[in-house]
């Protein structure tokens, strides 16, 4: 009987110890709902696609990635629509009102608003969220919306990964430019020393030259005639996808950057 008593302790230890890891993996593999797709652009399986991808690419930057869409019932403007959702969820992935960024759609005014809260704030100021919007304006206007929406996932990942205050889309960043610029200087390298390892030469045009007896025997100039061009500047007649940044604070007192268009 003590025998049997002893083996049953040691047997609910080890149960309670696993137990405990095995409840803390399974809240960290519960995903958060992250799409609010409250207009109904998106079917079932594309809607349980992105909200996993948003999950995924948002922990690595350790920042709660959402889509709002919305009929706008109440005709409100999508950016006050943007503070209320943020006020009224408390979405962010460190705390309630904590890191997050959102892109609002309203699809009665074919508004388009993102803004970036604390860290995004941060990380995505308003001129990125005006990049990340000119990215996906083109898609929304013509309804791929699944498209457009992993581009906004995959290219908010992408731009924190910079520090702020430099262009993520400099053309430095390229991976192709930097193996070019990389190969091209290789290359000078080489041939430098292919040059080199062939001798130096020792004769020039003083070698034949005679200072004594060699200069200008004479200079003219001659005016010929002035050309003058004109060149067409083009206006900006705007377009769908006219915005601008704009951030602002939400009723709740939360401040964040912003980018606001049409599509």
């Amino acid at each position: 009987m003590r025998r049997r008593g002893a083996f049953l302790a040691v047997l609910f230890f080890f149960v309670v110890y696993l137990a405990v890891p095995v409840q803390i993996m399974a809240a960290a593999l519960e995903e958060k709902t992250l799409i609010y797709d409250d207009a109904k652009l998106l079917t079932p399986e594309e809607l349980r696609e992105l909200n996993t991808m948003a999950n995924q690419y948002g922990a690595k930057r350790e920042t709660d990635i959402i889509i709002v869409t919305s009929t706008n019932a109440k005709n409100v403007d999508v950016q006050k629509m943007t503070e209320d959702f943020y006020d009224e969820h408390g979405p962010g992935f460190d705390k309630p009102h904590g890191n997050a960024v959102i892109l609002t759609l309203d699809m009665r005014n074919r508004d388009i608003y993102l803004a970036g809260f604390y860290k995004a704030k941060q990380y995505l100021d308003d001129s990125r969220l005006d990049q990340i919007r000119s990215k996906i304006t083109s898609d929304l206007s013509s309804g791929n919306y699944k498209m457009a929406f992993e581009k906004y996932i995959k290219t908010s990942y992408k731009y924190m990964g910079f520090k702020p205050g430099v262009n993520p889309e400099n053309i430095l960043f390229n991976i192709w430019v930097q193996l070019g610029g990389a190969l091209a200087i290789g290359g000078i390298v080489v041939g430098m020393m292919v040059y080199r390892s062939g001798g130096r030469v020792t004769v020039n045009r003083q070698t034949y030259e005679d200072a004594s007896h060699s200069g200008i025997l004479d200079r003219k100039d001659q005016y010929l005639r002035t050309t003058v061009t004109k060149q067409k500047i083009e206006k900006n007649s705007g377009g769908r996808s006219g915005g601008g940044g704009g951030g602002g604070i939400t009723g709740g007192g939360h401040s964040h950057s912003g980018s606001r268009g049409k599509f």
